[in-house]
């Protein structure tokens, strides 16, 4: 099931955003300043000697919080950094499964423009976060010439792999990846708190399909570094920041493949009042940014629960207040069609939102205890947007 708005599939952004939060640990005494990079439980760090640092390592990875447009201006920056000590990077992606590189490959070529790559590339089903969060970074590779690497797999292989076992998956319809390392007790600790927040949370199977389906994404994401390092270029990863902290997810599954020189850099928030100095080894280190408050990308959002159905998708829930209870979406709908286009997946439903102007008329076809009817959403003008 998934939230369906502009920016994400549900599962991923609760995962990820309950992941991204720092759970506690031994604290230095202090936060970064905005714009400054810090060892936890150290002293600043000097940019120049740390960037130089890192470019001698294998493997690089930039956490993010992936709704967070200061994250990927901060990530872009550290990409320039790292390029001009080092000409030979790679930049890998979580952001899409590997049957997307070809796309990627055409992208850096210059073959695609922005609108031809998000559909080839099938981003909107694949990830579904806004793409201008991630255009800049795309369009620096390509000026650049330096290749992006998918490294994730679908949620179809992904929950093949964690349902019935990598034994029962043959190796070539899973990109030849290995099976992951046992994860560390801390680690399913933290997965065992985040599911217990899941409807259903309590079952001690589910919970382990689920930690399944944990470790498939992070030695997914692992393998395709360790492969795109092959030739002994730099890679840098951009990852959700969530499997990244204390050594676990991604850089556990790198040790366990040999990956030894690596580095985990993550954003934090700048000294101020709801500051929180960053755990001792969250990372090798953070860098000072200044909360905003809400996130800077907000696009709009129907705010309903959705599971795939035979035809178009169902509703499982509706949020209390949102644009979809206010034009009379309620549980159990199916959703056939949205601005006459069928709507086959999620993602589908997230891209014509993404699309959708202020103050206009979103038309969407439903199924309602057997009868087709049509639901008009009206997305309010942005000055109705400052007051919701």
């Amino acid at each position: 099931m998934r939230y369906v708005n502009a920016l994400c599939h549900v599962r991923r952004l609760v995962l990820l955003l309950a992941l991204a939060a720092p759970p506690a640990a031994a604290h230095s005494d202090a936060c970064p300043v905005p714009g400054e990079w810090l060892r936890p439980g150290d002293e600043p760090l000097d940019s120049s000697e740390l960037l130089g640092e890192l470019a001698a390592r294998d493997v690089v990875l930039l956490g993010e919080q992936h709704e967070r447009v200061d994250h990927h201006r901060w990530q872009l920056h550290t990409l320039a950094g790292l390029h001009a000590r080092r000409s030979d990077m790679v930049i890998a992606l979580e952001m899409l499964p590997r049957e997307a590189q070809p796309a990627l490959d055409a992208w850096v070529a210059g073959e695609l423009d922005e609108a031809a790559f998000l559909e080839e590339s099938d981003w909107y089903d694949a990830w579904g976060f806004d793409p201008e969060l991630y255009l800049p970074i795309l369009h620096f590779a390509r000026l650049q010439q330096v290749p992006l690497v998918a490294i994730n797999v679908t949620p179809e292989l992904r929950s093949r792999l964690a349902e019935k076992g990598w034994a029962a998956v043959p190796e070539n319809e899973r990109f030849g990846i290995s099976s992951p390392a046992e994860p560390a007790a801390a680690y399913r600790e933290r997965l065992a708190e985040i599911y217990a927040q899941h409807p259903g949370g309590d079952e001690e199977e589910g919970f382990e399909r689920f930690v399944a389906a944990q470790l498939v994404w992070d030695r997914a994401m692992a393998a395709g570094l360790a492969e795109a390092g092959e030739a002994g270029a730099l890679v840098v990863g951009l990852v959700g920041q969530g499997h990244l902290q204390f050594g676990h997810g991604v850089p556990h599954q790198l040790d366990d493949l040999g990956v030894a020189s690596r580095a985990v850099l993550l954003p934090w928030p700048a000294a101020g009042a709801d500051c929180e100095p960053p755990p001792t080894d969250v990372a090798q280190a953070v860098f000072g940014i200044a909360e905003r408050g809400e996130p800077a990308s907000s696009p709009p959002q129907l705010g309903i629960l959705l599971a795939p159905a035979e035809a178009g998708v169902t509703v499982q829930s509706v949020i209390e207040g949102s644009l979809a209870e206010r034009a009379g979406l309620e549980a159990g709908d199916v959703i056939l069609r949205a601005a006459g286009e069928t709507i086959a997946q999620p993602g589908g439903l997230i891209a014509q939102v993404r699309r959708q102007p202020s103050g206009t008329l979103l038309p969407l076809e439903i199924r309602r205890q057997g009868e087709v009817q049509e639901v008009l959403v009206r997305f309010p003008a942005r000055d109705d947007d400052a007051r919701h």
